[in-house]
């Protein structure tokens, strides 16, 4: 499997361009404003919490709605008005994907590569999902996963420049979420771009080149995963059991603190190296012992906490 690191993006015109997109339902806008380019060979990432207008977003992306003012380009095409040439590169895997219960997946791969002009051979593609062994299995009998596999298979077929795939991972358990972001990566070292729609922080963080966070409808951040955990008021995070109490004030006061809370005798300290360091300095001068420490960096998880709690403010 190629590791995403290595992977080298070209530079020229945007795959996706989304300048400015606005869409409103009942008067209320769900979608506010949001901009952002996907460039061709990244796996690009749009987070957000739920009802934030991620899925409205890649639905306009896809052609499925028409935005009420704003532009979307899918390889410079326009994916309302040339939706039909955009179907050509533009492959899908939509958020209640549901297939025909008694259909085989088989059947399914024949079904959809008979919708397109020039679709690839389902067969290595089957083979390269770990689908060989399900062909005559029908849809209902699938396990969660492996639903998710056919799902990326049909979103495949048609050998799309780029795919968008929103929600994969929902519902499915940690080892299944973890294979399908193994598949994911791959299909980017296939060459194909690929938009991922997640609320899920680990996945986004693990998979994406860049990330645009999405919350009510406007783009609070747009950056790459660690320049996302840079901005956030808390980069490190320490928590030690004392060996005796320690004076809230002088924690209080220790430079760079973003936060302290006390639970169950453990102290947990969100900051900077600044903060470790001068908390470390307190404990030896107080000779009091930091039992169980644990000093972390910043996950999305928190940056995206920090991002939209600014937004909401």
């Amino acid at each position: 499997m190629t590791s995403m690191t290595s992977m080298t993006r070209t530079t020229g015109q945007p795959v996706i361009e989304v300048d400015a997109l606005r869409k409103s339902y009942g008067g209320r806008a769900v979608v506010d404003g949001v901009s952002f380019a996907v460039e061709e060979g990244e796996i690009f990432g749009i987070l957000g919490p739920n009802g934030a207008g991620k899925t409205t977003t890649v639905e306009c992306v896809e052609g499925l709605r028409v935005p009420d003012a704003g532009r979307v380009r899918v390889t410079g095409l326009d994916p309302v008005a040339d939706h039909e040439r955009v179907s050509r590169v533009l492959g899908a895997q939509l958020q209640q994907s549901e297939l025909q219960p008694k259909l085989t997946v088989r059947e399914a791969l024949e079904l959809y590569a008979s919708f397109h002009p020039s679709p690839a051979d389902w067969r290595p593609l089957a083979e390269r999902l770990g689908l060989t062994q399900k062909l005559t299995t029908r849809f209902a009998r699938l396990s969660g996963g492996q639903k998710q596999r056919l799902f990326i298979a049909l979103a495949l077929i048609g050998n799309p420049r780029v795919v968008v795939l929103d929600e994969l991972t929902t519902g499915l358990d940690p080892r299944a979420r973890r294979d399908t972001w193994e598949l994911i990566e791959d299909v980017r070292a296939g060459g194909v771009t690929v938009l991922l729609v997640t609320h899920f922080m680990e996945e986004a963080q693990r998979l994406c080149d860049r990330i645009a966070v999405i919350d009510k409808g406007r783009v609070a951040a747009l950056d790459t995963p660690a320049g996302l955990i840079q901005r956030s008021a808390s980069a490190t995070v320490i928590s030690f059991t004392p060996s005796a109490a320690l004076d809230d004030a002088e924690l209080n006061a220790l430079p760079a603190l973003a936060s302290v809370a006390h639970k169950d005798g453990r102290i947990t300290l969100s900051g900077t190296d600044e903060t470790v360091n001068a908390v470390i300095t307190l404990l030896a001068r107080h000779h009091i012992t930091a039992h169980q420490l644990r000093v972390m960096d910043a996950t999305l998880d928190d940056a995206f906490l920090d991002l939209t709690k600014e937004t909401a403010a």
